[in-house]
C-alpha cells in the first residue's frame, strides 16, 4: 500500500481529502490517541485506534461515482454517508485484515450494534471533534469523560446524535436504531 504524508499523518495514496477534512482527521486521531493513552490500551489496540482515526474519512471528498462503486453494498445511503463503506472496502482491497478496524471505518457515520470498543471510540471521537462548532461545552465535557466512563459517554453520544437527526428531520438508518437499542 503506497501512502502520502499530509501534515503529520500518513494517508493512503488513494485518499481524497480537503485541507479542512484533513484538519478534522487530525483532531479525531489526536482525541483517539489521548483516550488510548489514558486507558493504557495495549500497543496493538492503541495502534488500531490511531489507524481508525486517520483512515475513517480518507475518501470523504472523493467523487460520488467512485464512492458508489466502492460502497456497492450500501446503495440506500445518501452520498455523504458512502465514504465510510467506500474507505473500508478500499482498505480491504489493499490488504487490511483487522476486521474491527474495517467495521469501525465502514459504520462510523451510522453506528453498529456489533461494535467493540474501537468502533465505539471512533464514533464518539468523530462526533466529539473539538473543531466542530456546535455544543462545544457539552461535547468537550463528554470528550473529557470518555476515558473515565467509556460506556456512559458512548450512550450519551449515541443519544445526542440520534436526537440531532430527529430534530433536523433526518433519516434514521436501521443501523443507528439497532445501536441505540443495544445501549439504552
Amino acid at each position: 500500500m503506497s501512502s502520502v504524508t499530509t501534515t503529520g499523518l500518513e494517508l493512503p495514496a488513494w485518499a481524497c481529502v480537503s485541507d479542512k477534512r484533513m484538519a478534522h482527521i487530525q483532531r479525531v486521531t489526536a482525541l483517539l490517541d489521548e483516550w488510548a493513552q489514558k486507558l493504557a490500551l495495549p500497543p496493538d489496540e492503541a495502534r488500531a485506534w490511531h489507524d481508525a482515526g486517520r483512515l475513517h474519512d480518507a475518501l470523504r471528498d472523493a467523487p460520488e461515482p467512485l464512492l458508489r462503486q466502492l460502497a456497492g453494498d450500501s446503495p440506500d445511503y445518501a452520498t455523504e454517508m458512502l465514504h465510510g463503506p467506500a474507505a473500508a472496502e478500499q482498505l480491504r482491497r489493499d490488504g487490511e485484515r483487522r476486521t474491527e478496524l474495517l467495521d469501525a471505518v465502514r459504520h462510523h457515520t451510522v453506528g453498529s450494534a456489533q461494535w467493540g470498543r474501537l468502533g465505539r471510540a471512533l464514533y464518539m471521537a468523530d462526533y466529539l471533534d473539538p473543531g466542530r462548532k456546535f455544543s462545544r461545552t457539552d461535547r468537550a465535557y463528554l470528550a473529557s469523560q470518555a476515558p473515565h466512563d467509556f460506556d456512559a459517554t458512548f450512550r450519551q453520544v449515541v443519544r445526542a446524535r440520534l436526537e440531532w437527526s430527529l430534530r433536523e428531520g433526518m433519516r434514521l438508518y436501521p443501523e443507528a436504531v439497532m445501536l441505540w437499542n443495544s445501549v439504552r
